[in-house]
């Protein structure tokens, strides 16, 4: 009896030639440019796939910057979380939070904040109109038992040459008539949720620690600073589990965790709590605090951005931020949070004050969105909230060790209020010709010569991931999954293999022989 697989293939609309907009960064109305498609669901393993070539999510638009055309060529950039030490300036940030949550110190002076991908304004040009068109262009839930019928055909074919193969595993049309959807939140959609209170451990907190123990740190730290230098070298707190990560000795810098973590005295003035939600409206935490988080999204758009109300409505809210065309998956040798789209809240004394949206891939954290209460600016959230994504994805690796970077959306060279990601160190950043990676240090000097650069710097390297096969391509078109070599014999319009060629070059072979393309 053959055997299913629990998630269905990646269902994807691509949109022929390009979108021409207004760009977020230099305010050109019509000088920003991208190929898009829309996801009506995504595995993880594709969308990694797909930003490791330049693409980027805003909900479930999947968008491409055309980079040697469009005005403010946007490079995907990634940090390595397990080489990165934070910078001095850094360092304030996290000491300042550190006083706050303390004594309740405001530090002097003014603080610029660098919040991450504002994949609204900055990304799509704040397009609502475009992307309202998108959802209502192809619904397929009309087409579902279609595609449940022609999945089961497909692979009753497959069947025998599959076992030869040493494959058995067949896709579950059940679990796709669930997937689809026009774009707006899917109830029926199963997302694997937290641990909850005494089940199982939360990655984005740091580990429960009894007061006794933390008394006892603190009197060994009182000794250590008076004792000799090299006294008390090597000395472990109690409770604390050893590590790969670098650990701060007694003539060290402290490292990241050691800022983040430092524990706070019995009488702090106030209480930090950081909580990762899944996205998904079965979740009751993400259920209950929605309205909360809503208000301060609202909040925000208004103040930092100048949005209009109008602009920032529930609707574009739970389009952009809430829905997410990546399923949960949670493999026995993934995360204990699983994979897909989170909620990272930051609770201050029973408030939500930042949510940032992030999705956690197959080898990378991935940050989409941050916004949090102008009211403490002052705290340089957007530089806090990196960090504590870095020590994050750090702390995934312990458990998983293939999820190793940290992608912070794209570097905008020509944008200087875009530049300060360059800063998260070490970093690269991807060709957007060959899409290998490139450390940013050999990249600048091209960059300060010219907006569009190839990074790579082989002249005979080509893209090895490139579409080499493209009649192998997937296609979902009038009830029935055929490669594309069998779906162009019907077809008559010459202007269709154009198309359909060009998605190919664009997400590469092994995404297109995955996913399926919707055509009507």
């Amino acid at each position: 009896m053959a055997s299913w697989s629990a998630h269905s293939p990646s269902i994807v609309e691509y949109f022929e030639g390009e979108d021409f907009y207004r760009c977020g960064y230099c305010k050109n109305e019509a000088g920003s440019r991208s190929h898009g498609m829309w996801a009506h669901s995504m595995t993880v393993q594709d969308y990694q796939d797909l930003i490791d070539r330049g693409w980027r999510r805003s909900g479930k638009y999947v968008y491409k910057p055309v980079m040697d055309q469009t005005c403010c060529p946007q490079y995907t950039i990634r940090c390595r979380p397990l080489l990165f030490q934070p910078s001095k300036s850094h360092k304030k940030v996290l000491k300042k939070m550190l006083k706050f949550l303390a004594k309740g110190e405001i530090s002097k002076g003014s603080f610029e904040d660098e919040p991450m991908d504002s994949t609204m304004e900055d990304a799509v040009g704040g397009d609502f109109a475009l992307i309202n068109k998108l959802d209502l262009k192809c619904d397929l839930k009309t087409l579902s038992s279609d595609l449940k019928a022609s999945i089961e055909s497909e692979e009753k074919k497959k069947e025998k040459s599959s076992k030869k193969e040493g494959s058995n595993e067949l896709i579950d049309p059940q679990v796709i008539e669930e997937k689809l959807g026009s774009g707006e939140p899917s109830h029926s959609i199963k997302v694997h949720r937290g641990p909850k209170p005494g089940k199982g451990a939360d990655l984005s907190k740091p580990p429960c620690r009894k007061a006794k123990e933390m008394r006892k740190e603190r009197r060994q730290l009182k000794l250590r600073q008076q004792a000799p230098a090299g006294a008390f070298e090597g000395l472990q707190a109690p409770g604390q589990p050893a590590s790969s990560l670098p650990k701060a000795k007694s003539n060290q810098p402290k490292s990241l965790e050691d800022l983040i973590f430092e524990s706070s005295p019995e009488n702090a003035s106030h209480k930090l709590e950081v909580r990762l939600v899944p996205v998904s409206f079965e979740d009751p935490e993400f259920k209950s605090s929605f309205s909360q988080s809503f208000s301060l999204y609202v909040k925000y758009q208004m103040t930092i951005h100048q949005d209009p109300p109008d602009e920032c409505g529930k609707t574009e809210f739970t389009r952009f931020l809430c829905s997410s065309p990546l399923e949960a998956e949670h493999p026995a040798n993934g995360p204990e949070c699983g994979y897909g789209s989170f909620h990272q809240q930051y609770w201050l004394d029973g408030k939500i004050i930042a949510v940032g949206v992030i999705d956690i891939l197959p080898y990378c954290v991935s940050s989409v969105y941050l916004y949090y209460d102008p009211d403490y600016s002052f705290l340089s959230l957007g530089v806090y909230s990196a960090l504590r994504e870095i020590a994050f994805t750090r702390q995934l690796h312990e458990r998983t060790s293939q999820v190793s970077y940290y992608y912070m959306g794209f570097y905008i060279h020509s944008c200087p209020k875009m530049k300060y990601k360059g800063q998260y160190r070490p970093s690269d950043l991807l060709c957007p010709e060959t899409y290998i990676w490139v450390p940013i240090e050999q990249c600048l000097p091209s960059l300060d010569n010219s907006k569009y650069c190839r990074f790579n710097q082989d002249p005979q390297a080509v893209d090895e991931g490139r579409s080499k096969e493209p009649d192998r391509l997937r296609v979902f078109h009038k009830k029935s999954v055929m490669p594309y070599g069998v779906y162009k014999n019907h077809q008559k319009d010459s202007s269709e293999e154009a198309t359909v060629l060009q998605y190919a070059s664009l997400v590469g072979q092994k995404c297109s022989e995955r996913m399926l393309l919707f055509r009507n």
